[in-house]
């Protein structure tokens, strides 16, 4: 217990954000920057290749590096039955889709996740940091990954009914701006609020790390 905790003494806020930071910028833009880019030059049935490939890169890598590759492996997920849905309608608009439903539904999770009990930002974040069973158990980790839960759920499900509207009613360019102005920026903010709180929170409850007695 004393080893996670002196671990904990080192994790830095700047080195958890860089760490993770552009890997789930590659998971959540990277597929739909490439598919618009070749799509533009070669064709949907291009673009759909490149995307999927780009998906199944970052998985491959993930699963590589030895992680267990949640984000990834749900991604790939996406981008199969986005690839799906694209080649056998032809239409740029459903093969979007999928992603503003998936990212809905997965802001529906992290909702539901608290109300069973089992935030799903403690879930993903057991992958950045090994916590140790009690502290995993504990009424602080549950409380604070509820609120981290509760805050990207309805940033999820904002952002899909906006986009889903947008891929309604405008433009595939427009799609892709807003795609990007929703997500960078405001991933960026919410990624750097959910690595200060917890550390903050659990640096200051020094008696959650010490060992139970005897």
């Amino acid at each position: 217990m004393a080893g996670q905790q002196e671990a904990l003494g080192r994790v830095s806020f700047s080195g958890l954000l860089f760490g993770s930071g552009p890997r789930f910028a590659r998971d959540a833009l990277g597929p739909v920057l490439a598919f618009y880019v070749v799509w533009k030059l070669a064709g949907l049935v291009a673009g759909i290749a490149a995307a999927t490939l780009l998906a199944l890169v970052a998985f491959w890598w993930e699963r590589r590096r030895g992680a267990s590759g949640i984000l990834p492996a749900v991604g790939l997920g996406i981008a199969i039955v986005q690839a799906l849905a694209g080649l056998a309608s032809g239409s740029v608009g459903a093969y979007f889709a999928p992603a503003v439903i998936a990212n809905g539904l997965y802001g529906a999770t992290f909702l539901g996740s608290v109300l069973i009990g089992r935030p799903l930002a403690g879930v993903l974040a057991g992958e950045t940091f090994p916590f140790p069973p009690r502290v995993k158990n504990s009424v602080v980790f549950r409380r604070v990954f509820a609120r981290v839960s509760l805050v990207w759920g309805a940033y999820m499900m904002s952002r899909a009914a906006i986009r889903l509207v947008v891929l309604a009613r405008s433009s595939v360019e427009l799609f892709i701006l807003v795609s990007v102005v929703t997500g960078i920026p405001l991933t960026l903010a919410l990624m750097s609020w959910s690595f200060w709180y917890p550390l903050r929170v659990f640096r200051r409850s020094p008696d959650l790390w010490r060992p139970d007695p005897g």
